[in-house]
């Protein structure tokens, strides 16, 4: 019998990807061809850090294609709350009433932060922001399309990947492959857990169509974000070069080791262990973000 992960889940999806140019993201519509019902991965609320003002452009392209395409929405997923832009999830799950969901581990990330930011209690570390938890193997439909969650995490405690049809959508583990891996040191990241995470992937299908969450176009090629299973495991250039565990290892944290945090990585968080809601009104009725000084002591300065 087959393993569970790599078993077929049936006829492939139509998959349309929309590029955030300013962080570099990759929000996805993933639409069953017979029944129209769709789910939308890691959607965008904008976010301008020097004047703190927010939009829904984004994800109110995502909403125009879908009644463009006569697609109903049947999910909003993330992959794992990200560092690098806000997530529209909230925002979306309030114009349609489409359940939210991400991986069960997420707890643990929103215990991490919340201690960071020293948020108070009313703010929960139980997941409840989403409407489900997904645990490691559990499988969900979106129309006729059997969907698979794999718990990936490594660059992050909570990140997981979505396996649809003959696709998977595998966020930050794996670039485009002349951009390699994703970076394993933000807080609860591992770089150990990243390789195994990336050895999962890589033993899918030589055909399985993989969906990566940013493409930030090296050397200013068109953004691009598909690539296969084959592909990957012979052209990622982190891969090709590092064949085993720890020299994977040891090349994934001297790169960490040099590279700037993410620019809205404070900003983002705050608002990503919430299901990418803002923080609440306060007595003044505006919002605030909180930026706790030296929290990330040690990481490499930059823009």
């Amino acid at each position: 019998m087959p393993d569970r992960t790599t078993a077929p889940l049936g006829g492939p999806p139509i998959v349309a990807g929309f590029h955030d140019e300013p962080t570099g993201s990759v929000q996805y519509v993933v639409a069953d061809p017979e029944t129209k019902r769709c789910a939308i991965i890691d959607p965008v609320l904008d976010f301008d850090p020097k004047s703190g003002a927010t939009a829904t452009r984004s994800a109110d392209a995502l909403l125009a294609h879908l009644e463009r395409e006569g697609y109903a929405l049947a999910w909003i997923l993330d992959t794992h709350p990200h560092a690098d832009h806000f997530s529209a999830a909230g925002y979306l799950h309030d114009r349609t009433g489409a359940p939210t969901a991400i991986g069960e581990k997420v707890v643990a990330v929103q215990t991490l932060w919340k201690g960071l930011y020293n948020l108070p209690d009313t703010v929960r570390t139980d997941g409840s922001q989403w409407s489900r938890l997904f645990a490691d193997g559990e499988r969900f439909r979106i129309g006729n399309l059997e969907a698979e969650v794999m718990f990936t995490p490594g660059h992050t405690l909570a990140s997981i990947a979505y396996r649809i049809g003959d696709a998977a959508f595998i966020h930050d583990t794996l670039f485009m492959p002349d951009s390699g891996t994703a970076r394993a040191d933000f807080p609860g990241g591992d770089a150990h857990a990243l390789w195994r995470s990336i050895q999962r992937i890589l033993a899918l299908p030589d055909a399985t169509r993989l969906f990566t969450g940013h493409d930030y176009r090296p050397g200013g090629r068109a953004a691009a974000w598909e690539s296969t299973v084959a592909q990957q495991r012979a052209e990622n250039l982190h891969l090709v070069d590092t064949p085993g565990e720890e020299a994977f290892v040891r090349m994934r944290e001297a790169r960490d080791r040099g590279l700037p945090m993410p620019r809205l990585i404070l900003h983002a968080l705050q608002v990503n262990i919430r299901g990418g809601r803002l923080p609440e009104p306060e007595a003044n009725g505006r919002r605030y973000l909180k930026i706790p000084l030296d929290a990330l002591a040690g990481a490499a300065w930059g823009e």
